[in-house]
């Protein structure tokens, strides 16, 4: 693939980012698809562009090459996902490229599904369409960790959500917790949860707080019924909750909820992408599973929203885990640290 010039590395560079901002606009609903866009360019002006917005409509390219019309032909595509391939619900996109004239495609990264991985790029290459790969790639990425890490793994991207106090502690010894963190941080919360193909908690968070864990924001900048509902997995080894209509705990009201009663966490978030195609789980729990999942090393990405108070030794811990000794103890980087409301969200990555 050729190499270009630094003139021609800042104009793709450019139109990349331009084609990751039309990705966001599908970020909370092309589940369990990945959130893909696409841009059209002849010499430096956009004719065309789209994003993949649900399972089962066109992707990215045939709403851009559409939005483009007769100006396709000759035009530079940058699409931040590899073209697909093959026909699933939808024809091949590298086809489509094809078929319209485009005479170049900009690709930020490779997809790493079985039923692409090069393929794409090969097919345009065939039909003699000039393509580069590796433009804005880890930016692109981060649209859809979950996706790209069930490709290659088999496993869900894990985000783990503590909201705690100055001193760590998440409860009064009572139970009492609502609330500790700020609206803006619920708020923020709520984008977490529209990503998530499953929420995960455990049988005493349903009892002590009886959450609802559902997407209910008006200011996620789509219509909240475009919004896949996140599948909410309950731990109850004690098979303490099951399904009942009438039950004072919403969560056991849902028929579709999932209880697991097994020990193995591995085998379940297995199960989650093998099944339910759920490539990005939250896991909004208590001490005793937030230090299950850290334990076991299965979280990719912890989120504390830190409360500018202090509750005190008798309150609760914000994780269930102790180490004999420091060379025991878990680290992480801080990936990014902003103020949200009067809290503070600390996003962390472990090492």
């Amino acid at each position: 693939m050729p190499t270009p010039n630094h003139a021609q590395a800042a104009q793709d560079s450019y139109f990349m980012m331009l084609a990751i901002e039309q990705a966001k606009r599908g970020q909370y609903t092309a589940r369990p698809n990945p959130a893909v866009g696409c841009v059209l360019v002849q010499g430096s002006e956009v004719v065309g562009e789209g994003f993949h917005p649900q399972a089962g409509q066109p992707h990215a390219e045939v709403f851009a090459l559409k939005d483009a019309g007769a100006q396709a032909v000759g035009a530079t595509a940058y699409v931040t996902l590899e073209p697909c391939s093959h026909t699933g619900r939808t024809p091949p996109c590298a086809l489509a490229l094809i078929n319209a004239g485009v005479k170049r495609v900009v690709i930020a990264g490779l997809d790493p599904n079985p039923q692409v991985a090069g393929s794409g790029v090969s097919l345009l290459q065939e039909a003699g369409i000039e393509v580069s790969v590796g433009i804005l790639t880890a930016q692109a990425e981060a649209l859809n960790r979950g996706f790209l890490k069930a490709m290659r793994t088999q496993m869900p991207y894990v985000r783990l959500k503590i909201a705690t106090s100055l001193d760590g502690r998440t409860a009064m010894a009572t139970g009492e917790s609502k609330w500790i963190t700020s609206p803006a941080a619920r708020e923020d919360v709520q984008q977490l949860r529209a990503k998530s193909g499953a929420i995960i908690t455990g049988s005493a968070t349903v009892i002590s707080d009886n959450p609802q864990l559902n997407v209910r924001s008006t200011q996620l900048g789509v219509v909240l019924e475009q919004i896949p509902t996140p599948m909410i997995i309950v731990l109850d080894r004690r098979e303490r909750l099951s399904h009942d209509l009438q039950s004072d705990y919403h969560l056991c009201r849902h028929a579709d909820t999932i209880y697991w009663r097994e020990d193995n966490l591995h085998e379940l978030l297995k199960m989650l992408v093998s099944k339910h195609q759920c490539h990005e789980v939250l896991v909004e729990a208590g001490a005793s599973v937030a230090g299950s999942f850290l334990s076991q090393q299965l979280v990719d990405e912890l989120i504390v929203y830190q409360a500018p108070c202090v509750l005190g030794s008798q309150a609760r811990a914000m994780v269930d885990f102790n180490p004999l000794s420091l060379a025991q103890q878990l680290r992480f980087d801080y990936h990014s640290l902003e103020k949200v409301g009067t809290d503070i969200k600390l996003t962390l990555l472990p090492i």
